[in-house]
């Protein structure tokens, strides 16, 4: 081993000069690189790192992210849901609720017009009544007007008024007798006092009596034909009492 050494050494003779040289050169050649990676691959801190130092690669776990997205998907469905379901929840109450509201405010308002026309009714019918009863009065009033002055124009009526009454009584009549007024005992003893006369009756004259009215007496009977007494029969078949006197 002796001798190869000493053989290496004398046949590659140590240059100072050019070993100096490589090995400067080989130290600025790998200077830098050598600090680099000392650098790279020194380790710092967290706690020692700046705002802008600080940064994390982000995760690259797709399996977890897509769980993520669905629960996240799923939540929003879900939440969709629920405010949808609200929305028809509070939707339905608040129709249920204006519909009540609106047929209690229905019925009320029903209630109102029926009331109104009730007392609308009622007021029509004390019209009508009213309205029925003047025009029934007019009438009244109208014919009680025509009748006397179908008197005064023609007093021969009386005549009909007699033989009517007497047609209501028996044939055969005790002490039968007529009252009548002056002036148509003169007219009832031209056109039948030979009749009358025959049949037992007997005429007597009372002032008190209208003109186209009588009274027709006999023992058991007794006839009021008096103007007033034919009114008030009139009148009263009607309903009304009215007097025969204006």
């Amino acid at each position: 081993m002796s001798n190869r050494t000493a053989d290496r050494t004398t046949n590659h003779p140590v240059n100072p000069a050019k070993d100096a040289g490589q090995a400067i050169g080989n130290s600025n050649s790998a200077g830098p690189a050598s600090s680099n990676r000392q650098i790279a691959g020194a380790i710092i801190p967290k706690e020692q790192l700046t705002a802008y130092q600080r940064w994390e690669m982000p995760s690259f776990d797709l399996a977890s992210t897509a769980q993520t997205g669905k629960a996240s998907l799923a939540s929003a469905v879900a939440l969709m849901d629920i405010q949808q379901q609200a929305h028809a929840e509070g939707y339905a109450s608040g129709q249920s609720a204006g519909y009540s509201a609106g047929i209690q405010q229905a019925q009320a308002e029903a209630a109102q017009i029926h009331v109104l026309l009730q007392s609308l009714q009622e007021g029509l019918n004390q019209i009508d009544q009213q309205v029925a009863q003047s025009l029934l009065d007019l009438s009244l009033e109208v014919a009680r007007k025509m009748i006397f002055e179908t008197m005064q124009v023609r007093p021969e009526i009386i005549l009909e008024i007699i033989s009517e009454g007497i047609s209501h009584l028996p044939h055969f009549n005790q002490n039968a007798h007529l009252i009548l007024h002056p002036q148509d005992a003169e007219l009832v003893r031209e056109h039948m006092g030979e009749r009358l006369s025959q049949a037992g009756w007997r005429i007597f004259t009372d002032n008190q009596m209208q003109r186209g009215g009588c009274k027709l007496e006999t023992a058991h009977s007794h006839i009021d034909a008096s103007n007033a007494e034919r009114w008030r029969q009139i009148v009263e078949s009607i309903g009304q009492n009215k007097s025969w006197q204006a």
